[in-house]
């Protein structure tokens, strides 16, 4: 008997859906695609319990006919496309064929729908897959498919799926981006039988926005093209950007994608007004030939590929900077006041046929640099960190390396003895603060130079994670608690965790779909701002991906340190940094903050001898 065997086309379409149907908002997604590109104008979704009992998507677009629905339900069976090139044509969401048999194979699927002009309907129930049973049925125009039991035939795919509050969160983002591509549409999503939202037909694209993103003061309008791309923005003041982009709200060709790269293009627009890994509240719509926009590399379609990625960056960075410059006087930090350039380089500014193959560009910095930030090759900044690789290039005759490693301070990774002993911050002598950023102080072999900021983050750090262990992390109540504003997927992970959270010190409520309240923060980080704690939070544990929300603690510890700790520029008493020092030696010190920053280094008196030649 042959070792390779067909598998069973059950198994394969169960295998289909394990790429396709990741939770209830994926079926909604593509339920809610399909309703769209079947021309509806009106489209109403139903979830019960998150949508792991019931999804329900219902349309007032053509239906189909009995042949056509009964096609619909067949693997790689699709009206978008006919042949290969029509991949590089596509004007509609849907185009392989794979949502609804995937779908039909790990749930209980009844497809209900009547075509336009059709004297009936017809109703097709499908059951983990099996062979479809058809009758026919009355009903109005469009079509129907509801989805019951979700996973109900695999049960090991539900252990995955989260709260029904996250589950239902997710499902409202995937309805709120479906009206964000669609402003002609109507969308009503219901959850356990009441309404959860609506968004009533709009006049365009700008109208449409202000609905999803009412609780946005300000959205500056940018409109702007550059060869054949047009682009459509409406983005936030600087003042209102958030740590990580889940509030930035990209659309190619009307497809809604998540796109890290094109993400900073629009950050880097902004200049040098925005801090690293700080994105603005807003949408970003991308108009571009088809042909140069591969939708077809990711399983759910969240992705597309440029065929010139680096150029259409280029060119939405400056199309953008172009309109914020003005809206939000946004100064010029690069070479002839460009902001997304690096030193040298220049960049065309033509339309086709210059030096890129569609937008005229050669780009003069890398690929996700930001602005002002140092191109590949270059060295800058401090050195400290560096002793290794620098010696081993000395070694080899390079004068511009000796010079360096003679110059460089001596780091705690490469004297790790010498500072791990016991009690040995408190026996540093304090000598002065410099420039209100860094403590001077002598010790028995040098002088050493401390981070302020980053040894009272460790510390915070280190009583935050022994308090959240102990359960004694000690609460400070806020007078008047503060209202935060969120999406509603923040929202319902705060619900989701909030007795987590709560073990960290932080207390906050959910008041409504969209916002959150601040009742308390960890007495340690008293002087944090409750909503700049709360967004940076959230953001922290919405990077853990498939990790539980335990794999996130520290790095969410480390966040809240951070904001409560003493800053570059604050002032520090001589009782205070010596109060600090001896904090240090309790503990579990590796000489890095939470972000991997090096907290202190030594200069040995030797050293300072050598250079005034004793």
């Amino acid at each position: 008997m042959a070792k390779i065997q067909r598998l069973d086309s059950a198994l394969v379409d169960q295998i289909a859906a394990g790429e396709v149907v990741e939770r209830p908002a994926s079926l909604a997604k593509e339920l809610v695609e399909n309703a769209l590109d079947a021309g509806a104008t009106r489209v109403r979704i139903d979830i019960e319990a998150g949508g792991t009992t019931l999804v329900r998507v219902s349309d007032d677009g053509e239906g189909m006919s009995a042949e056509d629905a009964l096609l619909a339900i067949e693997r790689h069976a699709t009206s978008k496309i006919t042949q290969f090139d029509d991949l590089h044509r596509l004007h509609t969401f849907g185009f392989r064929g794979e949502a609804l048999p995937s779908i039909a194979s790990v749930s209980r699927l009844t497809l209900s729908t009547r075509q336009r002009g059709a004297a009936e309907g017809l109703e097709i129930v499908v059951e983990g897959g099996a062979k479809p049973v058809v009758k026919p049925a009355g009903r109005a125009e469009g079509t129907t498919v509801e989805v019951r039991d979700l996973f109900f035939n695999v049960p090991a795919r539900r252990k995955f799926l989260k709260a029904s509050a996250t589950e239902s969160a997710h499902v409202g983002e995937v309805v709120m981006l479906a009206a964000l591509a669609r402003h002609d549409v109507t969308f009503t999503l219901t959850r356990d039988g009441k309404p959860a939202r609506e968004y009533l037909r709009a006049a365009s694209r700008l109208e449409r926005v202000k609905q999803v993103l009412a609780q946005e003061p300000r959205l500056e309008a940018c409109l702007g093209e550059r060869g054949p791309m047009r682009i459509e923005a409406y983005l936030s003041p600087p003042e209102r950007a958030r740590t990580g982009a889940q509030a930035l709200h990209l659309f190619v060709n009307g497809r809604p994608i998540k796109d890290r790269p094109l993400a900073r293009a629009v950050a880097h627009a902004y200049g040098s007004v925005l801090d690293g890994g700080r994105y603005p509240v807003g949408v970003v719509y991308l108009e571009l030939p088809p042909e140069i926009v591969d939708v077809n590399v990711h399983p759910q379609k969240a992705e597309v590929r440029f065929e010139d990625g680096r150029a259409v960056f280029d060119a939405v960075t400056r199309e953008l900077f172009a309109a914020l410059a003005k809206a939000f006087a946004i100064p010029a930090v690069g070479p002839a006041g460009r902001p997304w350039m690096g030193s040298g380089g220049g960049i065309a500014t033509g339309g086709f046929g210059g030096g890129g193959a569609y937008f005229g560009t050669g780009v003069g910095a890398r690929e996700g640099a930001g602005a002002g930030e140092p191109r590949s090759g270059s060295v800058t900044g401090s050195v400290t960190g560096s002793g290794e690789r620098l010696r081993a290039l000395a070694a080899e005759g390079g004068q511009q390396a000796k010079e360096m490693v003679d110059e460089a301070p001596v780091t705690l990774s490469e004297r790790q003895e010498s500072f791990g002993r016991s009690g040995f911050y408190g026996r540093l002598r304090f000598l002065a603060q410099v420039r209100n950023m860094f403590l001077l102080c002598e010790g028995e072999d040098g002088l050493y130079v401390l981070d302020q900021h980053a040894a009272d983050e460790r510390r915070n750090f280190e009583r935050l994670r022994r308090g959240f262990r102990e359960r004694s992390v000690a609460m400070q109540q806020l007078l008047v608690p503060e209202v935060v504003e969120l999406m509603p997927n923040e929202v319902a992970l705060f619900t989701e965790h909030e007795g987590e959270l709560a073990g960290m010190g932080l207390e906050v409520r959910a008041v409504g779909p969209h916002s959150v309240a601040v009742h308390g923060v960890p007495r340690i980080l008293a002087r944090a701002r409750p909503e700049r704690l709360v967004r940076d939070l959230l953001a922290e544990v919405g990077r853990v991906g498939g990790r539980s929300f335990q794999g996130a603690i520290d790095l969410s510890l480390a966040t809240m340190a951070c904001h409560g700790s003493v800053r570059a520029g604050d002032a520090m008493s001589a009782e205070e940094a010596q109060a600090l020092l001896k904090a240090l030696d309790d503990v579990d010190f590796a000489g890095h903050c939470p972000h991997g920053r090096p907290v202190v280094m030594r200069l040995p008196f030797g050293e300072l001898e050598r250079r005034v030649g004793r």
